[in-house]
């Protein structure tokens, strides 16, 4: 509170320092040399801050200092004068160790000690219908709201209850429904949707990048952790970590392992139904034919393909149509730049 500025650093010192409990507003303006008016407004913030009491004294207005800060004051204007000293100076609410040795502990944990199996979507019942899905880049997955995911993945796993979103939850989704090797297992997600760009890395999961610790404190035994686009390798890397202590911990299997934005497209194509329409777009494929000396626009062979609606047929069709108008649209692709459409041709240009 007291922070870098000059003034009411001046005004905080001249109201600390001395024998003399309190000061007269008179006595703080000859001290600082501060305008009546600016020495009134430190004063206040201040005394609203609680580190000095305001008090009027035969109709003047004074402030009374605190002891303790006053013993302290050479430290507390060190400190408010260096923000790298202040943050790493320890504290009630921000408590830090001030030694400096550090000593790290590696151990190695016996195999036998932990059971930890890392899954994909295809080996969990709950989505047996992915497995029919291909992989396949002509596809286009649309960014998503993180809620827009969930209420689809609730539909699909059949888990009715309410689920709501609040800054210190453990999970995004948890559920007593999944099932994963023929038995009903307690499943914890964590989704991250349109709000987070480029590759998922564990310092993006959370506001202070805790968000997969806190996954592995739901009373889970499968730990799912869902994006729309590409995972870098470190988040599984960390969520067995956590899956090891998990499992160290409560004597147990426990299961993790992640569902990138490929498996996320495979999810939407396995169950349309439980999804807007316009989640996935295909990708626009356009492809140059070389220029010759004449150009008929109707025999051109530059030419777009985009795949159906699903809204004019049932889910499974739906689904079999994008399917085979990808796979057709894969196959009529040649190489060559599909990012800028070719340009028309003048005659003077063909000459």
């Amino acid at each position: 509170m007291v922070g870098t500025g000059e003034d009411r650093q001046k005004v905080f010192t001249a109201i600390c320092f001395g024998k003399r409990k309190i000061k007269l507003i008179s006595e703080i303006v000859a001290k600082t040399q501060l305008p009546h008016k600016r020495v009134l407004e430190e004063g206040a913030r201040l005394a609203n801050a609680r580190l000095v009491t305001k008090k009027r004294i035969e109709g003047e207005m004074a402030y009374v200092k605190d002891d303790f800060l006053s013993s302290k004051l050479g430290q507390i204007l060190r400190l408010a004068s260096d923000p790298k000293a202040l943050a790493e100076f320890p504290t009630k609410s921000n408590p830090r160790s001030q030694t400096s040795n550090t000593i790290n502990v590696t151990m190695r944990i016996p195999k036998n000690m932990f059971d930890i199996k890392e899954i994909k979507i295809d080996n969990i019942d709950s989505f047996s219908k992915v497995r029919d899905i291909p992989f396949s880049t002509s596809r286009k997955l649309v960014p998503i709201g993180e809620n827009v995911f969930q209420a689809g993945l609730q539909k699909i796993i059949q888990e009715e209850g309410e689920q709501k979103d609040w800054g210190g939850e453990t999970d995004d989704l948890f559920s007593t429904r999944l099932t994963l090797h023929g038995q009903r297992v307690n499943v914890a997600f964590g989704l991250k949707g349109k709000g987070t760009a480029g590759k998922l890395v564990p310092k993006k999961m959370g506001k202070d990048g805790d968000q997969i610790q806190r996954l592995f404190k739901a009373p889970a035994d499968v730990f799912l952790v869902q994006y729309w686009n590409q995972m870098d390798e470190s988040i599984l890397e960390e969520m067995k970590n956590m899956a090891t202590t998990r499992s160290l911990y409560e004597g147990k299997t426990i299961y993790y392992g992640i569902i990138d934005g490929q498996d996320t497209q495979r999810i939407i194509l396995a169950y349309p139904e439980f999804f807007p329409l316009n989640i996935l777009k295909p990708v626009e494929t356009v492809v140059e034919a070389r220029p010759t000396t004449t150009v008929n626009p109707t025999e051109s062979s530059n030419f777009a393909v985009t795949e159906p609606s699903l809204s004019s047929a049932s889910a499974d069709e739906g689904r079999d149509k994008l399917l085979n108008e990808s796979d057709r649209q894969g196959q009529q692709s040649v190489p060559g730049d599909q990012s800028v459409p070719p340009k028309s041709l003048s005659p003077v240009e063909h000459g």
